[in-house]
């Protein structure tokens, strides 16, 4: 694959290419160890995910040379995810961090043990495709959703045709970028449900991302509901 930079506005930001993007997002995850937790040699890991390349480059194109700052924005044009089927939540989300944090990401105890096998896809966020690999479009951390009802801010999403999160794509989201988790705009993932009123999110506790989970019908003004426009494999 090429390795094409991002180049950086006169504000600092970075200029957004969907190429490099791509590049960029499968090398984080191959020097995070996501190959071997997949079982596969970082090779055999590349070639899974290069059939989406195309389809991140020709979706996100629009994006060329706008500038790329999810900390303010909170917005990412595409994200590579890997599911749960190749690499554990337990394993993945310890492998985040905050941007320039060196702390690493970790479950909250309020997941009793065996609870986050529970949490699975709702039927409208099912990840399409077997491969255990996916490109998200149009993600947003949905911070105007920050101080509403969880059950509110998910109706309102669905009313916009948007899709919620999964768990394993807010960890992905993280992932590939972490400065989209500040202080006071932090995400719930509604697009994974365990049949109760919980709902999962990640925030910020200890300096360092948390994965963790509210009531539905509990508002936080910290929380917002992430979200996106499609998915693909």
């Amino acid at each position: 694959m090429t390795d094409r930079k991002s180049s950086v506005t006169a504000s600092g930001s970075r200029s957004y290419d969907a190429r490099g993007e791509f590049d960029r997002q499968v090398r984080t995850l191959t020097s995070l160890g996501y190959p071997a937790l997949a079982g596969r040699t970082p090779e055999q890991f590349a070639e899974l995910v290069a059939p989406l390349r195309a389809e991140a480059v020709e979706r996100a194109g629009a994006a060329a040379g706008t500038p790329y700052d999810p900390a303010v924005t909170g917005r990412v044009p595409f994200v590579l995810v890997v599911t749960r089927e190749l690499a554990p939540v337990e394993r993945t989300m310890p492998l985040t961090a905050l941007h320039g944090g060196k702390l690493p990401g970790f479950v909250d105890r309020s997941f009793e043990p065996g609870s986050l096998e529970r949490f699975v896809a709702t039927e409208e966020a099912e990840p399409p495709g077997g491969d255990g690999v996916h490109l998200l479009f149009d993600v947003e951390r949905g911070e105007e959703y920050c101080g509403a009802v969880p059950n509110d801010a998910m109706a309102a999403l669905a009313g916009r045709g948007r899709t919620l999160l999964t768990i394993e794509e807010g960890i992905a989201l993280l992932t590939h970028a972490p400065q989209i988790l500040v202080k006071n705009k932090c995400f719930s993932l509604g697009g994974s449900r365990s049949g109760d009123r919980r709902v999962p999110a990640i925030w910020i506790s200890q300096k360092a991302p948390k994965l963790g989970w509210c009531w539905a019908g509990n508002p936080h003004t910290w929380l917002g509901m992430a979200s996106a426009g499609a998915r693909h494999a």
